[in-house]
């Protein structure tokens, strides 16, 4: 009976879960950031490029 109440009280592995979990959201949160500045940038880019073609046609 002693050993199951030990590994009631261990909380040394839902520690690490806590820890995996926030690194997670963590990393999710950085990429939606990242994808979201990829299309901004994506756009700029291409209108500079329009903007620059059409500059030199004339």
């Amino acid at each position: 009976m002693k050993f199951f109440n030990k590994l009631r009280r261990n909380e040394e592995g839902a520690t690490a879960i806590e820890y995996g979990l926030i690194a997670a959201l963590i990393a999710v949160a950085a990429i939606t950031a990242m994808q979201s500045l990829g299309n901004e940038l994506s756009t700029t880019f291409n209108t500079v490029s329009t903007t620059m073609s059409s500059s030199n046609a004339v």
